[in-house]
């Protein structure tokens, strides 16, 4: 009976009818070559299928990598400094002092003026309400509510430093990159987005009646970072006042007009090719960091206590989470006029700050100074945490934008004569 069931069933549930005898034998009639040759298909079947498992997680995990390697970079660049500091200080191999100063800071201005599509721009210039809000906030209620609240924490234990680093952080111009492209992952307004952080980044809060003003609004617009840490940081800067702007005029300014005077030349083979302006950024940025921390790392009297960066990181996602509810709040609100895509690009606008821009200017309005490396930590931490609470919220932001356009398309549908 078992053998009858055995030619029956030979794999549970495969046959319901009796096989020939020669496929239903057990394995180990069949010579010993077959058997080897089968079980040497069912391995490479095996390895072929664990490949197949294991291959898109090894493929996510590079994804990952290639997506975040200028968070991994910045990581890497002050562990190298801490290791070797003597390379990058000042009067060190490197010479930062011409290489950083100079040529590495007119390098990223350079290449933000060839990169910034000026021309895309003015379709979403009338919408002058939005902008208002995003400038406003960003420029002046940021920077206000920043100070405010680190005249509290001027009591608490907290390294001064790095307090007064925070201050940076709000008088920093809005991301000409991650704000935009975190609007356009969640479908928001991506022309006033990339208006408002072009803006706030190079043209500063005002207006004028002519195109061929440019490198007027550009070099004014630049002015108004510095002003403001002068404002809420002035006793802490050593560089006398108009050294600042001369350096700024000719290592941010000069460089930002050439780039787009050449953009204008060379403005098809830009858009056939596609440069990575933005990697090519990130690199020299990475640059200058390292140097920041070889300073830093070579200089016995500085000490960072764990303890406050530690609450310094809490600080930076408290402080990004209330503002994005609050700019929520206030742009979402009954006849506020705002658009839920509106809303998305108010969002990301008002609350992200200019690593690219930041780190540079702290660079210059802060030259000398041995406490510059402490002043910038919690601009290197606001920049990856904004990326990350960004990318965090994108599928609730867009979930809410989609619902929230439906309800409103609906409640604008006339409503069907009723028949009696």
């Amino acid at each position: 009976m078992m053998a009858a069931l055995s030619e029956t069933f030979p794999v549970a549930g495969y046959y319901s009818r009796p096989l020939p005898a020669a496929a239903a034998a057990p394995l180990r009639a069949r010579p010993l070559q077959q058997r080897r040759r089968a079980g040497a298909k069912g391995a490479r079947g095996a390895a072929g299928a664990a490949r197949r498992v294991g291959a898109p997680r090894s493929m996510g995990l590079l994804e990952r990598t290639r997506k975040e390697w200028f968070i991994l970079g910045i990581v890497l660049v002050i562990a190298v400094a801490k290791l070797e500091p003597a390379v990058g200080v000042k009067g060190g191999p490197l010479k930062p002092e011409i290489t950083i100063t100079y040529i590495a800071v007119s390098a990223i201005f350079f290449n933000s003026g060839l990169s910034l599509k000026t021309e895309e721009l003015t379709s979403a210039l009338m919408h002058v309400k939005l902008h208002l809000f995003v400038q406003i906030f960003t420029l002046v209620f940021f920077p206000t509510a920043i100070w405010l609240f680190l005249q509290v924490l001027s009591v608490t234990p907290i390294n001064e430093w790095l307090l007064k680093g925070l201050q940076t952080v709000g008088c920093m111009p809005p991301p000409v990159s991650s704000a935009v492209i975190l609007t356009k992952a969640v479908g928001g307004n991506e022309a006033a987005a990339i208006f408002n952080s072009a803006f706030g980044s190079f043209l500063g809060p005002w207006t004028l009646k002519r195109k061929h003003d440019l490198a007027n609004r550009k070099e004014m617009g630049i002015i108004i970072t510095p002003l403001l840490l002068l404002l809420f940081l002035g006793s802490s800067s050593s560089v006398p006042f108009t050294s600042i702007f001369s350096q700024l005029f000719m290592t941010v300014v000069v460089p930002l007009i050439i780039g787009q005077i050449v953009r204008r030349h060379i403005k098809d083979w830009l858009e056939r090719k596609k440069p990575p302006f933005g990697a090519i950024s990130s690199c020299v940025l990475l640059m200058i960091i390292y140097t920041t921390f070889c300073d830093t790392f070579s200089n016995p009297n500085i000490d960072l206590d764990k303890f406050s960066l530690i609450i310094i990181v809490f600080i930076i996602f408290f402080v990004q989470l209330s503002f994005m509810l609050l700019t929520f709040l206030f742009s979402t609100r009954n006849n506020s006029g705002f658009t839920p895509a509106d809303t998305v690009a108010i969002i990301f606008c008002s609350t992200h700050k200019s690593l690219t821009l930041g780190i540079p200017m702290l660079k210059i309005v802060f030259s000398g100074y041995e406490h510059l490396s402490l002043i910038s930590v919690p601009l290197l931490i606001y920049h990856p945490a904004q990326i990350l609470l960004g990318s965090v919220l994108v599928p609730t932001i867009k979930s809410w934008m989609v619902s929230r356009q439906k309800a409103l398309k609906l409640t604008r549908q006339p409503k069907a004569p009723v028949k009696v």
